[in-house]
């Protein structure tokens, strides 16, 4: 195949190992290759501006600039950019994140080698394309309440394990708002006490841990 038309490939991921199989996979494919590499958003957004390729896979969880923070980078200055989502979880709050900011499509690291080219080949031609299980997951927080920011601040301090007068001091409110906070956030993630909640905000993609 000629290669001006080759699908070109912009391959983001802070693991070594995952990029060589990722950039293997495609540089095998007979009408792919891998335009250039980055390790992190920041250099993302500058080969991303350098070498304008048709697809970008993104990892998630990057130093400096984190995934979905440099899809919404790129997208501002490029808003036709094609970009695919790839991540080690299920998070149905990471994953509507990124299609808010306009990915294409979602891909686990666990399916990379069966899902990978033809994700590429399906978000080259202008589709969307996301797992089954990642759907029926959104399917199923389709009508959850989100959590405000606020309730996101205080539940980043649960999960250090700050007790609500320290969290009270370090956010500058009454005790009393902490509680209700904590009893809101209770009550939307569906859980019965703190250490329910920082588990499941985190299986789901609201904080880190």
């Amino acid at each position: 195949m000629d290669p001006s038309h080759k699908i070109r490939v912009l391959v983001v991921d802070d693991h070594p190992l995952m990029v060589a199989g990722i950039v293997g996979e495609i540089n095998a494919q007979p009408d792919m290759t891998v335009a250039a590499q980055a390790a992190d958003g920041e250099e993302a957004l500058s080969l991303f501006r350098s070498h304008r390729p048709d697809v970008t896979i993104m990892d998630v969880r990057m130093p400096k600039m984190n995934g979905i923070e440099a899809l919404a980078s790129i997208r501002r200055e490029f808003p036709k950019a094609r970009i695919i989502v790839l991540t080690t979880a299920i998070g149905d709050v990471q994953v509507l994140r990124a299609f808010k900011e306009g990915a294409v499509g979602y891909l686990l690291k666990s399916l990379v080698r069966r899902e990978l080219t033809e994700t590429i080949r399906a978000a080259h031609s202008g589709l969307r394309r996301i797992p089954p299980d990642i759907a029926q997951q959104l399917a199923e927080h389709l009508e959850d309440d989100v959590l405000t920011a606020r309730e996101l601040d205080v539940l980043r301090m649960v999960a250090q394990g700050k007790a609500n007068k320290t969290i009270a001091s370090d956010l500058q409110l009454a005790e009393h708002t902490v509680k209700n906070h904590i009893k809101s956030i209770l009550a939307k993630l569906r859980v019965d006490d703190r250490t329910g909640a920082v588990m499941t905000a985190a299986r789901r993609g609201y904080i880190d841990i």
